[in-house]
């Protein structure tokens, strides 16, 4: 992965930056990269859900399987 350096930032909005990252419950590297990938993929059209729809039919498209396991039932005890 890579990394980034930012310099010069006035104290002011470093802590501003640091009270909206305790606030969202991240540290302040979280923050950043979160607000970072928000903004690179932010020009993105997302897809409708006709268009996931038809790509999940489309052939050589693979449904992952999910294994088996053991069903679990609550326990409600007196």
């Amino acid at each position: 992965m890579a990394s980034l350096t930012i310099r010069n930032i006035p104290e002011d909005a470093k802590q501003r930056f640091r009270e909206r990252a305790a606030a969202n419950g991240r540290s302040m590297e979280e923050e950043a990269r979160l607000m970072i990938l928000a903004a690179a993929t932010r020009g993105e059209p997302r897809k409708g859900i006709f268009e996931m729809l038809y790509e999940g039919t489309r052939p050589g498209f693979d449904i992952p399987e999910v294994p088996d396991s053991p069903a679990s039932y609550a326990v409600f005890e007196k």
